[in-house]
Parts: C-alpha cells; sequence; structure tokens
C-alpha cells in the first residue's frame, strides 16, 4: 500500500466521520479506538485557528467586535452544564470565544507593551501545550530543561554573567520579586528560617516612573510599602543618582538598612533608561544589590546598534527581561538572571524529597523545581528557542534594529504634523512613543499647562469610549 493510498483512506475516512453529534468519550485517550474522531475534531480546530489568523492579519476587519461586559454575557454561554457538550458545539463554542476576543495580531493594534502574533512562536506553544510537561525536574521534561539550560546560559553571555544562574518566571512582577528575595538571601540568610526578626528595617529604592511590582513585592516580603522609595526622574523619565544618593543617605540617619535598587532600562510610559553605572557606583558605595528591571529593554542587548543602551549591565547582581516584549515571543515569556550561581537553589530550596530525590540516575543539578517558589513551572522556553533558532542572532538583531526604525519614522511623521499631534517627548529612547492628538478647537491655542491639561482630558475620554459630543472635539 503506498502512502499516498494511506492517506487518501485516511481522507476518506474522516470524511465518513460525522463528529457532529460526539462527545469527550468518543476522542482519544479515552476512546482506544477514536483516533480518527479525534484527528477529525483537532483538524476543525485547527481551521478554526487559521480563520482567526486570517482575519487578524486583514487590515479591514475590526480589532475586537466590543460588548460591555452585561451585553457579552447575554451573546455568550459562560455556563458549566450538568451534562456533556456534544463536539460541534465544542467546536461553536470555540468559534465564538475567538470572535469576541481582541485580536493582538491585527495590524492596527496597539497595547501596553505588546508583541502581535509571531507564527513560528504560535507554533511552539502548540506543541508545548501537547506536549504537557512540568518544568520541575529533568526525568519529567528532559529536552525542554536542557533546552531551558542552553537558552538562559546565552542570554547570560549576552547581558555579561558568564558563571550565573537563571529562571523563567510567569511575569516580569515575579522576576523581580524573584531579584528581590535572592538579595535578602545573600545579605540576610538568616531570614530564611529566622524571619522577619533577622532583619533590620530594609529599604529599597526605585524610579518614580518604574514598574509597580517593585512596590508589590515590598509589600509581600514584609518590608511595607512605605520602605519603597520612589526616586526622582529627570526631564526624560530617568532616575537621577543624585537623588538616590541624598535619599539612601536619609535612611541611613534613620537607622534603616538601604539594600536593593532597582534601575529600569525601559520604563512603562516612556521607555527611559536609568544610568547603569552611576547608580552601580552607588550601589557598591553603600553595599547595596543593583538589580536592572529590562523587562522591557532587555532586546536591546540583541542589537549592536542599540546596545549601549544598557552600558553597564554586567555591574548588576540581577536582570529581568522578557523575552515576550521587544523580542516578540508569545506570552508569557519572562526571565530572570544572577550573576552568581547557586544562589536561587540556596535562598528556595526546601529539600522535598517525595519530588527532588538526589539519588536519582542522572544528574540532579538540572532539576529546577527546589530553586523556585512555586515549584510547578508552565514550559516557557520552547517558543522562545523555536522562534530565536528560526531567526538566528542576526534575524533577532534585524527585529530590533527594524522596531528602531519604524519609531524614528513615527516621530518624525508626527514632527511632520505637528499642527495635529502633540509629542510629549520628541525623542525616545526606547520604541514608546508618547503623543497626544490635538483636537481642531485647541490647535491654535498658546501651549501652556492649561493646554496640556486639556488635552490630557481629551485623550482620557477618547481612550474610555466617551463619544465626540460628549468630549467637544470641535
Amino acid at each position: 500500500m503506498t502512502n499516498e493510498t494511506t492517506e487518501n483512506q485516511i481522507n476518506q475516512q474522516m470524511n465518513d466521520t460525522n463528529i457532529d453529534n460526539l462527545l469527550f468519550s468518543d476522542l482519544l485517550p479515552v476512546n482506544e479506538t477514536g483516533y480518527e474522531a479525534t484527528r477529525s475534531f483537532l483538524l476543525k480546530i485547527v481551521d478554526i485557528l487559521l480563520d482567526f489568523i486570517k482575519e487578524s492579519s486583514d487590515r479591514s476587519t475590526k480589532i475586537v467586535d466590543f460588548h460591555q461586559p452585561n451585553q457579552l454575557k447575554q451573546l455568550f454561554d459562560f455556563t458549566i452544564p450538568e451534562n456533556p457538550k456534544n463536539i460541534q458545539q465544542i467546536l461553536n463554542d470555540c468559534k465564538q470565544c475567538l470572535k469576541y476576543q481582541v485580536k493582538t495580531g491585527h495590524p492596527h493594534y496597539f497595547n501596553q507593551l505588546s508583541c502581535g502574533l509571531d507564527i513560528v512562536s504560535m507554533a511552539g506553544e502548540w506543541l508545548t501545550a501537547t506536549a504537557n510537561t512540568n518544568m520541575f525536574t529533568y526525568e519529567i521534561a528532559p529536552i525542554f530543561i536542557l533546552m531551558e539550560h542552553f537558552v538562559l546560559e546565552k542570554m547570560r553571555t549576552i547581558i555579561g554573567f558568564p558563571n550565573g544562574d537563571s529562571i523563567l518566571a510567569p511575569g516580569g512582577a515575579i522576576s523581580n520579586l524573584y531579584a528581590i528575595i535572592v538579595a535578602r538571601h545573600q545579605m540576610f540568610p538568616e531570614y530564611k528560617t529566622k524571619g522577619l526578626k533577622a532583619l533590620p528595617q530594609l529599604v529599597l529604592f526605585t524610579s518614580e516612573h518604574s514598574h509597580y511590582s517593585t512596590k508589590g513585592a515590598g509589600a509581600t516580603c514584609g518590608f511595607g510599602t512605605d520602605n519603597v522609595i520612589e526616586v526622582p526622574v529627570d526631564a526624560n523619565g530617568r532616575m537621577i543618582p543624585e537623588e538616590l544618593e541624598r535619599l539612601v543617605k536619609e535612611s541611613i540617619e534613620k537607622g534603616h538598612r538601604p539594600f536593593f535598587v532597582n534601575c529600569t532600562c525601559g520604563t512603562t510610559v516612556l521607555g527611559a533608561f536609568d544610568p547603569i553605572n552611576p547608580l552601580a557606583d552607588i550601589c557598591a558605595k553603600y553595599n547595596m544589590w543593583l538589580h536592572i528591571d529590562a523587562a522591557w529593554g532587555g532586546g536591546c542587548l540583541l542589537s549592536r546598534k542599540h546596545r549601549h543602551r544598557l552600558a553597564g549591565i554586567e555591574r548588576a547582581q540581577s536582570v529581568t527581561w522578557n523575552p515576550h516584549k521587544l523580542m516578540g515571543t508569545l506570552l508569557q515569556c519572562s526571565t530572570v538572571h544572577f550573576k552568581r550561581d547557586g544562589l536561587l537553589i540556596e535562598c528556595n530550596q526546601m529539600c522535598a524529597d517525595y519530588l527532588f530525590q538526589q539519588d536519582k540516575h542522572y544528574d540532579v543539578s538540572y532539576d529546577t523545581g527546589d530553586k523556585v517558589i512555586q515549584c510547578g513551572r508552565h514550559n516557557d522556553i520552547f517558543k522562545l528557542w523555536l522562534m530565536w533558532r528560526s531567526k538566528g542572532d542576526t534575524g533577532y538583531e534585524k527585529h530590533i534594529d527594524h522596531l528602531f526604525d519604524m519609531t524614528r519614522y513615527l516621530v518624525k511623521r508626527l514632527k511632520e504634523e505637528k499642527d495635529k499631534f502633540h509629542l510629549i517627548w520628541p525623542e525616545p529612547e526606547c520604541v514608546n512613543v508618547c503623543f497626544w492628538y490635538i483636537p481642531t478647537r485647541l490647535r491654535n491655542n498658546e501651549k501652556n499647562r492649561e493646554w496640556e491639561q486639556e488635552l490630557g482630558r481629551v485623550s482620557f475620554m477618547r481612550s474610555n469610549h466617551f463619544t465626540k459630543d460628549e468630549i467637544k472635539l470641535q
């Protein structure tokens, strides 16, 4: 029997398979003979997904079929039934779900630090879901554990941490939390057993434009948000080193212990890069841990043209870098890297011998579950590895350079239309372009503080779906 004949037979069997009234129990693995029904079902799912991808790439389609929550509750059946729904209903549910989902891969979709849709990374996520494994031991995910090892080692080499350690975490906020708890452990290892009574009053410092996760970590770790000090920034949104040192001295005078500085490389709104080297000098002077939150700006490290924005990054003790941002990997994919090896396991190890036995038949140093706080982890590495393989280093450099080229083009066009648009920061450091639309009634007015406040009010109302009449644009 030829391969062509076999394929034709399979296709005929699929056509003969009526899945309308099938139930989940007719599919693999519940039904051991349910391969053809399973194949037919999954191919229909793939068709639904491909239709969504095609529609998402069509500039003439809407980004979202938006409805208010009460309306959407009427349009979509969210209920969990008492009895099983048939497979046809499950397919309909999938179609309906995507009908009301935001098309984040749409050419006209723009949102905070969003990455769009990379097809290779998406394929990696499909495979990841099918493999359906955990990332806490080598024995359960050997290929993915080694893959994570190699990719994170490459990222540390790019940063300048030749002998460190890394982990993938569920988001940049948790990556930053890892940095704080590891810093605390290195400076005050007794905390692990004795708790807060082993600590002086610790104080953390971060830019007033930084991500809120530093304050969140301060609350989570028991330091208190009052002891997460926000440092003033300059006109370009960068932390002012002199202000940091002043606030450090004030904390010392109060009898507190300054121990952690969060340096943001790519702030959420302006995309500003705090000056690493001056902050590193201050940290060395006062024995503080320097962490770099490059969740947004870390992708610049892949470009020789733009790497200078993170000059001095190798002087940090830890770095957060989110490939799901500038690098365009599918959500979520966040990494945190440490200059010193062994700190993650020292800080978080609980020696749960029912999971992390030390007498296995392989090198147990590859088991990652005991060096993280959440034990089980989702496989976030394959989609990144596959995407990086598809681009190579040279492709990723072009990817990053292209983002900045588009940014310069947008800024140029906005400056050419300065009667219609107001650039809040005319020379962005990252790919964030912050501007306001100027309604006709404000175009000939004096550009003073009141004028800016009114522009801000207009932008707020437009983003909250007020009508033109309500905000009187003309």
